[in-house]
């Protein structure tokens, strides 16, 4: 009965599976044939029997040295190892670098983004790009999710602020001369400027009258230091023209950091290069170098821009203009 169910089993197994069978049966055979007291399975047996139960459903009747679950636990550390060979060789597909630093400009210029959102303006942008991806590389703000950052916050409000202050500066003579400069946050922009060898709290009240007319807009708030040139008359003046004033704290020039950079610059890119004979020619290099500063000087902070905006030409001749006797030049095209 034994011999009619093998025969009945040979007629009807395909050859394939025969085959298979054959190879799996020889190949436990020798692995019993090796001089070992104990039969055990070396790295080739067992990837042979990985690969055989790939391709042969059958496998597990042909199977004797060990147990069908040995068989599979081999499989799955096999694939392990072959994942980890394959992402150390290769990794995550490689991000360039200006989408990179793409992701890491959206996630700084907006804090209260995150890696969806991010995503998706990427993927407007024709950038198709993962969340994981997006999410590695963005830049993780501590204030993330609570609001607006302090500089956000300070460039939504500048247009309502602007700041004034006082520096000296020495005539040939060794006569030392004020200067007085208003200055509006949004733009960056010198508003006005005053010369004088006194600089009383009647003169300052006059110079913030002339800073801020009757028809020009007015900011909502006026920085100043603790000098006490100013005086109640030019609170005074100035609470008239319904401007708030604020005042820094002593000995902290920081907190009105816009117009001390501008009284650097004044220095390094103007008096420092010039010898002042009076009060007059003080004003009238200061009326060149506050023209160029406000139309032709450019500022980081305004993103390449002047103050007052410069129209972008590509086409026409460059033309040179010299400044303050060629110590600067404004370039231009033709019209």
């Amino acid at each position: 009965m034994r011999l009619l169910f093998e025969f009945l089993k040979l007629l009807l197994t395909p050859r394939a599976s025969l085959i298979a069978e054959n190879l799996a049966l020889r190949q436990q055979l020798g692995a019993l044939k090796r001089d070992s007291p104990r039969p055990r399975l070396r790295r080739w047996d067992r990837i042979f029997w990985v690969f055989l139960r790939r391709v042969w459903n059958g496998w597990r009747s042909a199977l004797v040295l060990v147990k069908p679950d040995t068989v599979v636990r081999w499989h799955h550390h096999g694939w392990r190892i072959f994942w980890r060979m394959k992402s150390r060789r290769k990794g995550r597909p490689l991000l360039s670098r200006r989408t990179i630093q793409l992701i890491r400009k959206m996630s700084t210029d907006n804090p209260l983004w995150g890696a969806p959102r991010i995503q998706a303006e990427l993927r407007i942008l024709g950038i198709d790009v993962a969340e994981s991806s997006v999410a590695k590389y963005m830049v993780h703000s501590k204030c993330s999710g609570r609001g607006q950052r302090w500089q956000t916050f300070i460039r939504n409000h500048a247009h309502q602020i602007a700041a004034c202050d006082l520096f000296v500066v020495p005539t040939f003579t060794f006569r030392r001369v004020f200067v007085f400069v208003v200055l509006d946050h949004y733009r960056r922009r010198i508003l006005h400027f005053g010369v004088t060898t006194h600089p009383t709290a009647a003169w300052l009240a006059e110079q913030i009258q002339l800073a801020f007319p009757s028809d020009a807009i007015r900011p909502r708030f006026l920085l100043r230091d603790r000098d006490g040139a100013y005086g109640r008359v030019f609170d005074a003046a100035v609470h008239t023209l319904g401007i708030r004033t604020l005042r820094t704290t002593p000995h902290s020039p920081w907190q009105n950091a816009y117009v001390e950079r501008v009284i650097g610059s004044i220095r390094r890119e103007c008096l420092n290069h010039m010898i002042v004979l009076s009060q007059a020619g003080l004003r009238a290099i200061l009326l060149e170098y506050v023209e160029y500063y406000n139309g032709g000087r450019t500022h980081q902070g305004l993103e390449g821009q002047t103050p007052e905006l410069r129209p972008q030409k590509t086409q026409g001749k460059i033309l040179s203009t010299p400044v303050l006797g060629g110590l600067h030049h404004v370039y231009r095209r033709a019209s």
